[in-house]
């Protein structure tokens, strides 16, 4: 097999396009959680600060007289605590449909269209906001339904684009764009709430999404061979080098599937990396103000470096990873091990030391910054693990394993604000210890029962030769 050169290549101008495409997505997925702070009376939230008192204000920051013309909604902590849910209601619905709806239509129409939803439902939330309670609910509701058939859609992509060999590499820059979008969208997102109004917030991610999607569905197609400007040397390097792994047989052997140890490894992993990122992502700003007693302002940049390393890291590793099993021979297997028990256990450490270091802020920090970028790694450990024990079948097995990895994005930060009542650092500490102890577990067991081999329901005519 010759390789063909990766600069301009068909493969990488469609990890290039998804990149873009998740960056989007998570730039609409966390844009709200900074708008809320400027849609919300602030007197509703007054009575709270009062507690903690634990760490000193920092004031040193220059007050700009901001832009108040947006409207303001009398909202309480649970219906906003609802509002941010809302999302993952109608995302974990859309999961295993959207799995199985990209490997019978193609997972090009389905990530555009999710995509393209998303975006035209950010530009109404304004008005659904205005509306009422109920209608802003519905429309983030109905964001989660576009946003989850992205994941796999895409994966489903990769299974006919992505040669094994650089799977780990075109899959951690397409996915590394959700980092790179919470990176830009939240202080971008605070920044404009600051200087124009909550509501450009929406109006200018949402306008960009839409441009994306013109891009997309002109550039891109669903296999190689649909390809209208790929080489003839890239079209027969990426169909040889997939010829023994794909299968053939129409209908899912959903029955093999769902008994399959290597893939509840890969469920349970991905369930326990998702407890700590949704719990950071949600109530890092919250741990910031309310803790350490930051200003809004240095609040945006400081929640978004985290998420700057976590998407240097998932680029360097997924070079690493493929460097390692292409040029050292190390086996499939033990590099996604290698690089879950990485990007899981070491998260789990940092953040348990978050907890211990007081008011001093910058180790906080950089803390926070170090056990989420570690996470990085996991994108070449467990969450392409997919692609490795069934690429014909691996949208439904992201569908599966993200429905459940959704659901501590809808209970993680439930329970976290339920448990940090009087904001104390202790009830903080005891948020940061069941994060890290889910992270643990979710590590041992991927090490145990994970597999690298394409598994024998994954390849057609298994139904013949099973004795």
């Amino acid at each position: 097999l010759v390789s063909v050169p990766a600069c301009c290549s068909a493969r990488y101008n469609l990890a290039l396009l998804a990149c873009f495409g998740f960056f989007l997505l998570y730039a609409l997925r966390v844009n709200l959680s900074v708008a809320l702070v400027d849609m919300v009376e602030p007197n509703t939230s007054l009575a709270k600060n009062a507690t903690s008192n634990v760490c000193p204000e920092h004031s040193s920051t220059i007050n700009v007289p901001r832009n108040t013309t947006g409207e303001k909604y009398s909202w309480d902590a649970d219906t906003q605590g609802w509002i941010l849910g809302s999302f993952f209601y109608g995302y974990i619905i859309t999961q295993i449909p959207g799995g199985y709806l990209a490997s019978k239509i193609g997972g090009k129409l389905l990530l555009g269209f999710g995509i393209f939803g998303t975006s035209v439902f950010t530009l109404l939330t304004p008005l659904a906001a205005n509306l009422g309670v109920g209608y802003l609910i519905a429309v983030r509701a109905l964001e989660g339904l576009g946003e989850g058939v992205t994941f796999p859609a895409m994966h489903s992509m990769w299974s006919s684009w992505a040669p094994p060999l650089e799977r780990s590499k075109l899959l951690s820059i397409s996915y590394a764009g959700a980092q790179l979008g919470t990176v830009v969208s939240l202080p971008l997102s605070g920044l404009i709430c600051y200087y124009m109004n909550w509501v450009y917030v929406f109006y200018i991610f949402g306008a960009l999404g839409v441009l994306w999607w013109f891009f997309w569905m002109g550039l891109v197609s669903d296999t190689p061979e649909t390809h209208r400007s790929i080489s003839h040397a890239e079209r027969e390097y990426i169909l040889s080098s997939l010829k023994d792994q794909l299968s053939t047989q129409k209908s899912v052997p959903w029955r093999p599937m769902l008994k399959s140890l290597p893939l509840w490894a890969i469920v349970v992993a991905h369930f326990s990396y998702n407890w700590t990122f949704y719990t950071l992502l949600t109530l890092l700003p919250t741990y910031m103000k309310e803790i350490l007693r930051f200003d809004a302002q240095e609040n945006g940049f400081l929640s978004a470096l985290p998420y700057f390393g976590c998407w240097l890291c998932i680029i360097l590793s997924g070079q690493i990873a493929d460097y390692l099993r292409e040029k050292q021979n190390f086996s499939t297997v033990c590099v996604r091990k290698c690089f879950t028990l990485i990007g899981m256990i070491g998260p789990a450490l940092f953040l348990v030391a978050a907890g211990f270091i007081g008011c001093n802020y910058a180790l906080a920090v950089a803390f926070v910054t170090i056990s989420t970028t570690l996470g990085g790694f996991c994108t070449s450990g467990y969450s392409i693990n997919h692609l490795d024990i069934a690429p014909s079948y691996a949208g439904i097995l992201l569908g599966i394993t993200n429905s459940f990895a959704t659901i501590p994005g809808m209970v993680g930060p439930v329970i976290a604000k339920n448990l940090t009542h009087n904001n104390t650092v202790g009830e903080w500490q005891t948020v940061f210890y069941i994060a890290a102890s889910i992270n643990l577990f979710g590590a041992i067991f991927f090490a145990l029962f994970a597999s690298g081999e394409v598994q024998d329901w994954a390849v057609s005519g298994y139904h013949l030769h099973r004795s």
